[in-house]
């Protein structure tokens, strides 16, 4: 075991535990638990925001594929970072107007009924559990490759960690240990990308042209064009449809716009965070290709099969054991912030929406309240460590991938027709979020991920469905079921529409003005 890693994880740890013991005391009431009293200002939530989403995919996994795949592997940059117009053009501004807590308040603004509600709350929470998953296998593989403890026990111990930082201090904790890791992100990866250009003289044409000679048997094109990996252009298509609109719909990034006061602060929100986002997933050029420069191809895969291992490996190279070790610290802490992040949104979905709103139709106590999200945070924890221990061999990215296909093809059509489609009704929000979700899913299991005749997959069998990611199917299919359903339901007053459209512009509720 490496003393420099055990003294920077150490320094990690003690930093956040102190930031949850400062929060724990201004966490007071609900609003405090779940948004932490709406207080942050722009670039706090902005560091929040891109520390919540740029998670072990993003750090760990981008720079493996890219390595690994070169260009097709630039494919994840381009999709997570250009979905961020999408949240900065059509979702910020009315989802922090109309909602409260959860996506399913937003709903909620125009349909009362509880089924919408709940539906919203079981999307949310399968998108949770698939992110969460990822998130935790991947913290109990770092863990073990660096301490080298079972797996089993870095799971349970990154588990307890994400708990206290939930269960204690609420919102205000988890968004601070975002920001903190997301300033330590980029300062790590500015560090990687500064030496690897150190050696290449900073002249990027004399790294990209060393990338023309990289060769594989595994490659069915060029290294530095779309196509090493040989996959149908359908799928690569498909993988951008998910990124893209996948994260206007992710449940944990949405609920961060009610960490602040207004749709204003909410715009420079993601003002901040697509600035940082951008600039992180440029670098991902310099961790990727830098480390298929300076690294072997065997030596990546040896480390990992999926190459996650590369940015800390790239890491070793140039800096030693020191900056290596602090990569590897940074990689730790953005898996917590992101989990932590991830529990709290699925503990308001089981609390608030369901419990409080569904089962005890609103009239529940503030002390109440409390009592059940800490409760839902608890039993969140709990489901996902005991999944993550039976997900050891799942393959990481594809848990990811499956979390923003769900989101895209659930949440995204819902919300986007609440707010802009006037005849949209109550039938097709509750169609249009199931046959979005149960579509997605259905195509997942019957995809190369799950079926392989090669026996690398869990069924040893032709796929049924050719296409890694299905989203160019099931994304269509949820704005076509929200659609149709609408058509087929009754048509509802418009009352509420005209409120939402006037509030989800101002924040004003028609119900609150006077003539």
């Amino acid at each position: 075991m490496n003393p420099i890693v055990v003294i920077m994880f150490l320094i990690f740890v003690s930093i956040t535990l102190l930031i949850t013991y400062f929060a724990s005391k201004r966490t007071q009431s609900t609003n405090d638990f779940y948004t932490a009293g709406g207080g942050l200002t722009g670039w706090q939530n902005g560091l929040a925001i891109a520390g919540d989403y740029l998670s072990a995919a993003s750090f760990l996994g981008i720079a493996g594929a890219i390595a690994l795949w070169g260009f097709d592997g630039f494919f994840y940059s381009i999709g997570y970072l250009t979905a961020y117009l999408i949240v900065l053009y059509i979702v910020a501004e009315p989802l922090r107007n109309l909602g409260k807590y959860t996506l399913a308040d937003m709903i909620a603004a125009r349909f009362e009924l509880k089924k919408v509600r709940a539906m919203a709350a079981v999307s949310s929470i399968t998108i949770v559990i698939f992110y969460m998953l990822a998130q935790l296998v991947g913290a109990g593989a770092l863990i073990q490759l660096l301490f080298g403890i079972p797996y089993t026990l870095a799971v349970i111990l990154v588990g307890i960690m994400m708990t206290i930082y939930v269960l204690f201090g609420g919102m205000t904790a988890t968004s601070w240990v975002q920001m903190v890791k997301a300033v330590l992100l980029m300062i790590g990866t500015v560090i990687i990308t500064f030496l690897v250009l150190l050696h290449f003289n900073f002249n990027i044409a004399t790294m990209f042209g060393e990338m023309q000679n990289i060769k594989s048997a595994d490659f069915k094109g060029e290294f530095i064009n779309p196509g090493s990996q040989g996959k149908p252009p359908l799928d690569n298509i498909s993988l951008i449809i998910a990124l893209l609109f996948g994260t206007a719909g992710l449940p944990h990034i949405l609920m961060r716009f009610f960490t602040v006061k207004d749709a204003k602060t909410a715009r420079s929100s993601v003002m901040w965070a697509t600035w940082i986002i951008g600039i992180f997933y440029i670098l991902t050029i310099f961790l990727g290709f830098g480390a298929a420069a300076l690294l072997t191809r065997e030596e990546i895969i040896s480390a990992n099969p999926a190459g996650n291992m590369a940015a800390p490996l790239l890491a070793a190279k140039l800096g030693g054991d020191f900056l290596m070790s602090f990569v590897s610290a940074v990689a730790f802490a953005t898996i917590l912030a992101v989990v932590a992040g991830l529990v709290l949104t699925g503990a308001s979905a089981f609390a608030h929406d369901i419990y409080g709103e569904v089962i005890k139709k609103g009239e529940i106590t503030e002390r109440e309240q409390m009592k059940a999200a800490k409760l839902a945070s608890l039993a969140v924890a709990v489901i996902s460590i005991v999944l993550a221990l039976f997900a050891q061999n799942l393959n990481v990215a594809f848990l990811v991938s499956l979390a923003f296909c769900v989101a895209a093809s659930a949440n995204l059509p819902v919300i986007v027709f609440t707010i802009f489609w006037k005849r949209f009704n109550t039938q097709g929000a509750i169609i249009g979020i199931a046959v979005g979700l149960i579509v997605s899913l259905v195509l997942v299991i019957l995809s190369p991920n799950v079926m392989n005749p090669n026996g690398t997959a869990f069924i040893t069998m032709s796929p049924l469905f050719p296409l890694s990611n299905p989203a160019i199917i099931s994304v269509p299919a949820g704005f076509l079921a929200a659609f149709l359903g609408t058509f087929l339901g009754k048509t509802e007053s418009q009352d509420k529409f005209r409120e939402v459209q006037v509030k989800s512009a101002t924040g004003i509720s028609t119900s609150d003005t006077t003539h």
